[in-house]
């Protein structure tokens, strides 16, 4: 029936599950230097599930983080780690796509503390140029207004490879993003940029159909991969959270997820996955039910 691009699940919630340590800021950052292999491995969990992308686990190392924890001094360190276990896990898998995942600048959910567009875009710069040789794509993640999402793309400008675009919508309205703006408001930057896709990430999977349907109009390949958690709370909107702020739920199962992620199919979505609290269960099931379905993993 249609070709549908499987991505990987959480990379960073599954890192903090499985390293086994309490979460700090830094959150999946520390787990490459600490733990060496680990994210190789859930690369690998992912492929075996049915994914055909490794997201590098890249969404948290910028420069204006590893600042605060001093670390700045490993930023291109912390890069080559990320993408060398990436890259091992598609050389064992023998197959698989590499996403340079670009995170948001100065925390998620914050629009209000990110730079603008003319000060974020070269910051994004530099980590597409440390990346641009050694990924298939950059994605662009939980970009949570407007100028986040345009800093974000103007800094991939001379990337040469796809960008896809991905924002994250309110947990009770998904047809608008975190900062309060209508997603439809995008339409201006994807007309000027033409990203290669338009996702909706990190959000409820509840507030996914609203935003793609103000999406699908923008006239790009769509898709989604949304969290698991009940939302985002208040406490971790404060400065330097962990995840130990948010509560994953408990009636968000594999089969659950794989219906919901059915249903952005039907709306048109070709690219779907999962965020975090979304692991490779998840994604397995996925597999299943989208190939059930007629459907082929590209």
């Amino acid at each position: 029936m249609t070709e549908i691009t499987l991505l990987d699940g959480s990379i960073g919630q599954e890192l903090v599950h499985r390293a086994g340590d309490r979460p700090t800021p830094l959150w999946s950052t520390s787990v490459m230097i600490e733990k060496p292999g680990l994210v190789r491995t859930v690369h690998g969990d992912y492929f075996a599930a049915g994914a055909t992308i490794a997201t590098a686990n890249t969404y948290a190392i910028l420069r204006d983080r590893l600042v605060k924890t001093g670390l700045e001094d490993r930023f291109e360190q912390l890069i080559d780690l990320a993408l060398t276990e990436a890259e091992s896990a598609v050389a064992a898998h023998g197959s698989g796509r590499i996403a340079g995942a670009l995170g948001p600048l100065g925390a998620s959910y914050r629009p209000d503390i990110c730079p603008p567009p003319v000060q974020a875009a070269p910051l994004y710069a530099e980590l597409v140029g440390l990346m641009r040789d050694r990924v298939d794509l950059f994605l662009i993640e939980t970009a949570a207004s407007v100028d986040q999402a345009h800093g974000a793309l103007l800094g991939c400008t001379e990337a040469d490879k796809p960008v896809w675009l991905s924002v994250t919508v309110m947990d009770d309205d998904g047809s608008r993003l975190r900062s309060g703006e209508s997603v439809s408001d995008l339409a201006q930057i994807v007309s000027d940029f033409a990203p290669d896709a338009v996702l909706v990430n990190c959000s409820r999977p509840e507030a996914i159909a609203a935003a793609l349907k103000l999406i699908a109009p923008f006239g790009r390949p769509f898709g989604a991969y949304a969290n698991g958690f009940t939302r985002i709370t208040e406490a971790f909107l404060e400065d330097s959270p962990t995840v130990e702020a948010l509560t994953a739920r408990r009636d968000l199962g594999p089969a659950e997820y794989a219906s919901f992620a059915l249903s952005w199919v039907d709306q048109g979505a070709t690219i779907v996955g999962g965020c975090c609290e979304v692991g490779p269960a998840h994604i397995a099931e996925l597999d299943t039910q989208l190939r059930a379905a007629g459907h082929s993993i590209t």
